[in-house]
């Protein structure tokens, strides 16, 4: 998903000619902790809430532009760079800017969270199984064949390198709630399983029979 399929133009813009009093307005006004400000229609950097709360309300945002987080994201850019910049800053907004300078709209923090619910189908139902993996035997070819076997697809796998082991943590989403079949297949094969999410054949079974003595009793 593009920048600019998520960007809201709702929010205002500051001037560096603007007094930190009216900019401190306008952050409780719109609920938020960060907004771009601008020189001449053009984009110079986010100013922070924290910032404007030590300084004399009388004074312009021109004076504290050293302050200023220059940051931003085109429009054509995938939204996990502004995901990116939204960590590596701590900001709660992240301007998208065009090729001309323009601030073209803004990406919060709660857009970015829906985004990312969207982006890995968090809606969907299905069973998640993390793997630990030596990078050099990683094959997304084989694992997508045992999970197959199993009548079941990955809908979702994201994968990440584990700092003090160097392992690659494999985080894979299948189509399936019931996962048992999946987890026997892989562990046949060797792979470590760190740990699982689903519905295992016996708690069905448990499920089940519950239900049955439930109906017995109320017989």
């Amino acid at each position: 998903m593009l920048v600019a399929q998520i960007i809201e133009a709702g929010y205002p813009l500051l001037s560096v000619t603007d007094k930190v009093s009216f900019a401190l307005q306008l952050m409780e006004d719109y609920d938020i902790q960060h907004l771009p400000v601008t020189a001449q229609d053009k984009f110079v950097g986010i100013v922070s809430k924290d910032d404007l709360m030590d300084v004399d309300d009388h004074l312009t945002l021109g004076t504290l532009q050293d302050q200023f987080i220059v940051a931003a994201v085109l429009p054509e850019e995938h939204f996990t760079t502004a995901l990116k910049i939204a960590r590596r800053f701590d900001v709660s907004v992240v301007p998208s800017v065009n090729k001309e300078g323009e601030v073209t709209g803004l990406i919060t923090q709660k857009i970015l969270i829906r985004t990312l619910a969207n982006y890995f189908n968090v809606e969907e139902p299905g069973g998640i199984i993390v793997l630990e993996i030596d990078r050099r035997n990683f094959s997304f070819g084989e694992l997508s064949r045992l999970i197959e076997t199993n009548n079941a697809i990955i809908t979702q796998m994201n994968t990440c390198t584990e700092s003090d082991t160097g392992l690659l943590i494999v985080t894979i989403k299948i189509n399936k709630v019931t996962i048992s079949d999946v987890i026997a297949t892989l562990q046949r094969y060797e792979y470590i399983i760190r740990y699982y999410f689903g519905e295992e054949d016996y708690e069905n079974e448990l499920r089940s029979n519950y239900d049955l003595l439930m109906t017995y009793l109320n017989i």
